[in-house]
């Protein structure tokens, strides 16, 4: 098979940019970081509508998708390239991450301390909404956001063979002519810099955690050089796992990243207060059903209290911002499927995934804070997120066992996320990727090399904040993107199958 070529300009420019921008952003970080605030804050209440539109949109457009005579349609020729279980764990474990691990323990703590709808903080009101938004926000409507640029690369790639895995390919239905252009280019060094500033906050949630709870086990403080010794060991896997390609790397870590996933789920459910933790998932579970379509447009225009903003919208920016990294994954491992498996698999595994996750660590943990085992709220407000969960995780059986095991499984889900994040990366800035191609190994390994200096440079200077914030920004064109991708998509089926 001919060699693949790197795309000099999007591979050069792409870095010019992310090193550029990096470090403007951190020296220049005291006045950056109030000024991107402000814009993300604009962002956030001038365009929650807009946001909330979009997200139902997306989720009933994919409904119609599936169930429609185009549900058929599959991606490229033969059986699927991968089992459906590692097909799963594969776009599970990049769209997750050490993000589930760290929110669905302390989400719901934050939502009983500021619940939504005027709700009085601590209350046995708020105390029965705050698994319920954690519930809905890691559930169907993000994935959708995820789901409908993975359904319009996918066919780009496998229906019209169109050799590219690039957002601006998946686009030339809506930009015709300047698909190939300047245009083009600018929107894949974007989508370049919405991944770099993604993983940014993967890191920043993720390495602290992990390294508050090395420290706990060999009572270590916590310290830059611990967050440099942990980021380096996960570079050692991501990279060796995105070395080794899709088939003998990514795979077999996203499946033994499931397996041991689900191994701590179950022995929380049934080491710590189980019955508690079933009853309160069902009944969180069906306040989401029932409120689904209110929290879903609640912008809180009489009383501002900012809920929705600050947590509904940032997250769909949030998830907007990294969903073309999703949508490029998924659709590269994604052949032989329809366009309806594509769909419900993304919708439902991917969300139910984020229930268990939620089910288990957000019922344990408000289950300690309820019955004053361990006064969760006090110790988040007092010593932080990390330090917090340590403290939560102390409190299992067997904790010696727990707390290892807990290290672990973060370093293999923040290196699955990376490992797949670095194939993108590389898949971005290569020419062409015909079926079956993979992006060239040296080139992997660049970006797993930049990815690796920037994040230990980033966590020495103190500057992930600010990186995260600048990427979430990005998902204002983005929302633009979204709309051209839906214009691209249509445009492309009425014309491979006109109606009879």
């Amino acid at each position: 098979m001919e060699k693949v070529r790197i795309d000099k300009f999007v591979f050069w420019a792409s870095i010019v940019v992310v090193v550029a921008a990096t470090v403007l952003l951190v020296l220049n970080q005291a006045t950056a970081e109030p000024y991107l605030d402000k814009i993300m804050t604009a962002i956030t209440y001038q365009m929650d509508w807009a946001f909330q539109f979009l997200t139902i949109a997306l989720f009933v457009i994919l409904l119609w998708i599936a169930f429609s005579r185009y549900g058929k349609i599959k991606l490229g020729e033969g059986k699927p390239e991968f089992s459906t279980f590692s097909w799963g764990t594969m776009l599970f474990t990049a769209g997750m991450g050490t993000s589930i691990m760290y929110w669905s323990m302390l989400e719901p703590i934050f939502y009983f301390m500021g619940p939504p709808f005027g709700i009085e903080a601590d209350s046995n009101e708020a105390a029965e909404w705050a698994l319920t938004y954690g519930l809905f926000h890691w559930g169907i409507s993000a994935w959708s956001l995820y789901a409908f640029p993975t359904v319009v690369i996918a066919y780009s790639f496998f229906v019209r063979k169109r050799p590219s895995l690039k957002l601006s390919t998946a686009l030339s239905g809506a930009l015709g002519k300047y698909a190939d252009g300047w245009l083009a280019k600018l929107i894949d060094v974007l989508v370049i810099w919405s991944l770099v500033g993604g993983l940014g906050t993967s890191l920043g949630l993720g390495v602290p955690m992990v390294s508050a709870v090395v420290g706990s086990i060999f009572g270590l403080q916590q310290s830059l050089m611990l967050d440099a010794i942990i980021v380096i060991s996960i570079t050692i896997i991501y990279s060796g796992s995105a070395y080794m390609g899709l088939h003998k790397g990514i795979k077999r870590l996203s499946d033994m990243n499931v397996f041991l996933a689900l191994a701590l789920a179950i022995f929380i459910l049934i080491a710590g207060p189980t019955l508690f933790i079933l009853t309160y998932f069902s009944n969180s579970f069906g306040l989401m059903i029932q409120n689904f379509a209110y929290m879903s447009f609640y912008t809180d225009p009489i009383g501002k209290g900012g809920f929705p903003q600050a947590w509904t919208v940032f997250y769909w920016a949030w998830f907007a911002a990294t969903a073309p990294f999703m949508g490029l994954f998924v659709a590269r491992i994604s052949k032989g499927r329809t366009l309806r498996e594509l769909i419900t698999h993304m919708l439902l595994w991917g969300s139910i995934g984020g229930w268990i996750y939620f089910a288990v660590f957000g019922g344990y943990t408000m289950n300690l804070q309820l019955n004053d085992i361990l006064p969760v709220k006090d110790i988040l407000n007092e010593s932080g997120g990390p330090a917090t969960i340590a403290e939560i995780l102390k409190t299992l059986p067997l904790s010696y066992i727990v707390l290892p095991f807990f290290v672990f499984l973060a370093i293999i889900f923040l290196s699955t996320s990376l490992d797949s994040a670095t194939y993108i990366l590389a898949a971005i800035a290569t020419k062409e990727l015909k079926e079956g191609q993979e992006p060239a190994r040296w080139h992997r390994m660049v970006w797993g090399a930049i990815l690796a200096t920037l994040s230990i440079t980033l966590l020495f200077v103190g500057g992930l904040r600010v990186i995260q914030t600048s990427a979430v920004i990005v998902s204002v064109p983005i929302f633009i993107i979204y709309i051209l991708l839906i214009i691209s998509f249509f445009r492309w089926l009425k014309q491979d199958f006109p109606k009879q």
